[in-house]
C-alpha cells in the first residue's frame, strides 16, 4: 500500500513550485536539456528495478515492460533532445503591409506549474511521458502515479527523488482523496489520463479555476475484419495487440466486427495465433500479464456470461489470470458492449457490408483508436467516414510507436494530445509579439483616419 501524502506536504510542493517557476530557472533552454539528460540517464539506472517492479504488480516481462514502457519513454526523450533548441526558438512571421513598419514573432512560453496524474496500466510510461513534454517546454510538474500498481509507485518516487529537486519536479502518492486535494489546488495545466468517467471529475475541477486540460481517455475500439483481409496476418497482429497487458490498454481492440463470410476462418485463426503467442495454457506464460485487481478480476469474469464462449474463458481469481476469451452471439446492448473491456475479452459481432460495420461505429462514442484489415481503398473510406482519435490498416497498436506523431483522443476519448513536438506545445503557450520602431509612425491608423479611401484597399 502507498501512504497518502498529506495535504501540507501538497500545499508546500505546490508553492515551492510556484516560486521556482516564477524565479525563470526553468527558461534556458540549456537548463531543460540538461534536466531531460538527467532524467533520460535516471531511468537507464533504475531500469532493473522499474521492470522487477512491473512484473510484481503486473506480472509484465521484462520484455515486455522495456518495449511498451521504458524504450518508449527513452525515444521521446530522445527526439526532444534532438529538437528543442528548434522548437523553442522565436517563430518570425510575416508582416503583411498594413503593420509596416513593425515586425511579428511568435515566442513559445513554458504554461508554469503543471499536474501530471497516471494510470496504473502503463504506470512508468504513461507518468513520464508526460513529464519530458513539462521539462522540454519549461514548466514545472507535480506527478502522481497511480496507487493500483504499489510497488512501481514507490520505485518511480525514489527515481524523481534522486533526479530531481522537489522544487522544480516533485511526486506524490494516494488514492483518489488525494486526487481530490490536489484537482482543488490552481494549475496552470492538467494533464490526466484515466477513465471517461474520471476524466469528466478532473475537467469540472479545472473549470473552477479556468485551468486548461488534457484528457487522454480511452473508450472502446472497434477493430474491423473485412473478407479482403489477410486472415491469418489479421488474427496474428490481433492477437498480438489483445495480449499486450492482457488487454489493460487504453488503444487495445476492444470488439471485433468480422465479415460474416470469414467468421469460422478468422476464429479459428485467432485460436491458434493467440496459441502461438501465450503457449497452450496462458496462466504458464511469463509474458501474459494478469488483471490489476480483484474488482477489476471480477469485473470482467462478469462479461462472461454475456455471450457465448467459442475459446478460453479460463480463470483464476487468486492469481487474477483471466485466459484470452472471444465470445459469440453478443448483443450490442449488453454490459461487455457499454463501457471499455480493458482485459483480455474479445466480444465479436458479425456484419455483411462495409457501410454497416462503419454506421455501427458512427452510431457510437469517438474511440481512441480504430483498426480496420482489409483493402487499402476500403480502409481510407472507413477512415474518411468515422472519427477517432488514432488509426491503424491491417495492424493494431502501432501508432503510438512514432514519437514523431501526436497521439490523443477525440470526443469521448479525450482531448489534446502529445508525443514529440506536441508535448512541447501542450506545456507551452505561444506568445505573438508584434515589435514596432519608434522611428516612423505613419499616421494613416490614427482619428481622424485622413485618406481612409487608400487605407480601405491595403486592409
Amino acid at each position: 500500500m502507498v501512504e497518502n501524502s498529506s495535504v501540507e506536504y501538497i500545499t508546500k510542493i505546490l508553492e515551492a513550485q510556484h516560486d521556482y517557476f516564477r524565479s525563470g530557472a526553468t527558461l534556458d533552454v540549456e537548463f531543460r536539456r540538461k534536466m531531460l539528460q538527467r532524467l533520460y540517464d535516471g531511468i537507464q539506472k533504475w531500469e532493473k528495478r522499474l521492470t522487477e517492479a512491473l512484473w510484481q504488480d503486473l506480472h509484465k516481462s521484462y520484455e515486455e515492460a522495456y518495449l511498451t514502457e521504458i524504450s518508449i519513454v527513452l525515444g521521446e526523450i530522445k527526439n526532444h533532445l534532438r529538437h528543442l533548441s528548434s522548437w523553442a526558438e522565436p517563430q518570425k512571421q510575416h508582416s503583411p503591409l498594413k503593420m509596416f513598419p513593425s515586425k511579428c514573432k511568435v515566442l513559445a512560453e513554458p504554461l508554469g506549474t503543471t499536474l501530471i496524474i497516471a494510470p496504473w496500466n502503463y504506470p512508468v510510461q504513461l507518468l513520464l511521458n508526460p513529464l519530458v513534454g513539462a521539462i522540454s517546454a519549461g514548466c514545472t510538474a507535480v506527478l502522481k502515479p497511480s496507487p493500483y500498481v504499489p510497488t512501481v509507485s514507490y520505485v518511480l518516487e525514489q527515481l524523481i527523488d534522486e533526479v530531481f529537486e522537489e522544487r522544480y519536479i516533485a511526486i506524490v502518492q494516494g488514492n483518489r482523496e488525494v486526487n481530490k486535494v490536489l484537482l482543488e489546488q490552481r494549475w496552470d495545466l492538467i494533464f490526466f489520463t484515466g477513465s471517461p468517467a474520471l476524466g469528466r471529475e478532473v475537467m469540472a475541477a479545472a473549470a473552477k479555476h479556468l485551468t486548461p486540460v488534457v484528457l487522454e481517455l480511452g473508450g472502446k475500439s472497434p477493430c474491423i475484419v473485412d473478407k479482403e483481409a489477410d486472415i491469418e496476418r489479421a488474427a496474428k497482429r490481433i492477437a498480438w495487440g489483445k495480449s499486450l497487458n492482457a488487454g489493460q490498454t487504453c488503444i487495445a481492440p476492444d470488439y471485433l466486427l468480422v465479415h460474416r463470410d470469414i467468421k469460422g476462418s478468422f476464429v479459428e485463426a485467432l485460436q491458434k495465433q493467440f496459441r502461438s503467442l501465450l503457449g497452450k495454457n496462458p496462466k504458464k506464460s511469463r509474458h501474459f500479464v494478469r488483471i490489476v485487481n480483484e474488482r477489476a478480476f471480477d469485473r470482467l469474469v462478469g462479461y462472461l456470461k454475456c455471450g457465448t464462449i467459442l475459446f478460453g474463458g479460463d480463470f483464476d481469481r487468486e492469481e487474477r489470470y483471466i485466459a484470452p476469451t472471444v465470445l459469440d452471439d453478443v448483443s450490442p446492448s449488453s454490459p461487455i458492449m457499454q463501457e471499455e473491456i480493458f482485459g483480455p475479452i474479445f466480444p465479436l459481432l458479425t456484419f455483411d457490408t462495409t457501410e454497416e460495420a462503419i454506421a455501427f461505429v458512427v452510431e457510437r462514442e469517438k474511440p481512441l483508436a480504430l483498426y480496420y484489415f482489409g483493402s487499402k481503398s476500403k480502409g481510407e473510406r472507413v477512415l474518411e467516414r468515422t472519427s477517432s482519435g488514432g488509426a491503424c490498416l491491417n495492424d493494431v497498436i502501432m501508432h503510438i510507436t512514432n514519437e514523431n506523431m501526436p497521439f490523443g483522443g477525440v470526443g469521448n476519448s479525450g482531448m489534446g494530445s502529445y508525443h514529440g513536438k506536441k508535448s512541447f506545445d501542450t506545456f507551452s503557450h505561444y506568445k505573438s509579439v508584434v515589435t514596432t520602431t519608434t522611428k516612423i509612425d505613419l499616421p494613416f491608423r490614427y482619428m481622424p483616419y485622413r485618406i481612409f479611401s487608400l487605407v480601405k484597399k491595403l486592409l
